[in-house]
């Protein structure tokens, strides 16, 4: 498990130093506000194309191997985003990368093969935790390297950096957590067609509305990330360095609270109280962001927002994993990954449209009512028997 925090850890500071540059390199560039969400789109559609595919490939040849494909991807995207001189390279770089984001699913899957059911949340948390990490890292770095010149090209290169040290540590620390047995197996398996295709599998364990929840929470949690740098920007003046500290700040939060408070707040409340309880946290700070002027009631509301947020993709992932028997959990874990990437998708739209329809406030308003959705359904469902 720390083997696996580590490669997770590096490979999303790369990603998160190119969050708070993005939003200001594609302007120079002559890209718009809704050019922007398209190239967020661009790089969730890549994944959710792709994110089933390394899940069933991770059950056929291994976690390890997939982890370090998509690492090698994930490198050379940044790379070809920092040589980027026209809009349609963005896109395209963008696009690369999406379609090579299958890490979060398979390490996912890596932690439910490690770890019992009942410790599955505190593993989750920990993959978590390296997400906040990096969210903290990736943008304060990101922000320090683009400094107030303009040039982007040092960010973008020190992500593929980043992804590329995290190839050779898979390759000499990194365990294989699929036995060749299994592996064998499931390549008989998906040879024979008995796997039956995603949306079979997802109707066979009864994870069809599960998997759901993945878009739905993504869709907001993408949709206000989008919005974070243009709404400080457009009220409050502030540019990549600030913006890259305030997700800074956000991401040592999100450390204590996956690394340090899910497992106890599990233990104490449950897997779905405890999820029910995110979900509305989450809700509360969009509805904060909808009433805040000033940088105090801003970052407030992002903090409270993202403070939700965070905890509710380990408590699924957990879920998920406990729903699903070993043989498909590659396969399930990179479903609900691709489903998480078709929310990310939309979210950028629906923050987009919001925004040129109705302003920010437009914006807020369709992400609280995607939120009450995703409570309604996390009110109603409940626990099974874990597997």
């Amino acid at each position: 498990m720390p083997i696996l925090f580590g490669v997770v850890l590096l490979d999303l500071i790369g990603f998160g130093i190119v969050i708070p540059i993005l939003p200001f390199l594609s302007p120079q560039l002559g890209a718009s506000k809704m050019d922007i969400a398209l190239i967020i789109v661009a790089y969730a559609a890549g994944a959710g194309l792709c994110g089933g595919f390394w899940g069933r490939l991770s059950d056929r040849i291994g976690r390890k191997k997939v982890i370090m494909i998509c690492l090698a991807g994930a490198a050379l995207g940044y790379v070809m985003l920092g040589l980027a001189s026209e809009l349609w390279m963005v896109y395209a770089a963008r696009a690369f990368a999406g379609l090579m984001a299958g890490n979060f699913g398979v390490a996912s899957a890596m932690v439910a093969d490690l770890t019992r059911p009942d410790q599955r949340a505190r593993g989750m948390g920990m993959i978590g935790a390296a997400w906040g990490l990096g969210i903290m890292l990736g943008p304060f770095l990101g922000g320090l390297l683009a400094g107030n010149s303009g040039d982007f090209t040092l960010p973008c290169i020190a992500a593929g950096v980043m992804s590329t040290l995290a190839i050779v540590a898979a390759a000499v620390f990194l365990p294989e957590s699929v036995s060749a047995a299994n592996r064998a197996a499931n390549r008989e398996k998906q040879r024979t067609g008995g796997s039956g295709g995603s949306l079979a599998m997802l109707k066979a364990t009864g994870n069809r509305l599960l998997a759901l929840q993945y878009a739905l929470h993504n869709s907001v949690a993408s949709g206000f990330t989008y919005l974070v740098p243009l709404w400080t920007g457009d009220l409050l003046g502030w540019g990549a360095r600030e913006v890259g500290m305030l997700f800074g700040a956000q991401g040592a939060i999100m450390v204590v609270l996956q690394a340090g408070l899910l497992g106890p707040l599990v233990r104490l409340l449950g897997e779905w109280r405890l999820l029910r309880l995110m979900i509305g946290l989450f809700l509360t700070g969009v509805l904060v962001a909808l009433f805040a002027r000033g940088p105090v009631a801003m970052s407030a509301a992002v903090f409270i927002a993202m403070s939700g947020g965070t905890l509710c993709m380990p408590l699924l992932n957990t879920i998920a994993s406990q729903r699903t028997p070993l043989e498909l959990r590659g396969e399930m874990l990179g479903t609900t990954s691709a489903a998480a990437s078709w929310g990310r998708v939309c979210g950028p739209l629906m923050g987009g449209v919001g925004l040129a329809l109705f302003g920010y406030t437009g914006g807020w308003i369709a992400c609280a009512l995607v939120l009450c959705a995703y409570f309604s359904w996390a009110w109603c469902a409940g626990p099974r028997k874990k597997i």
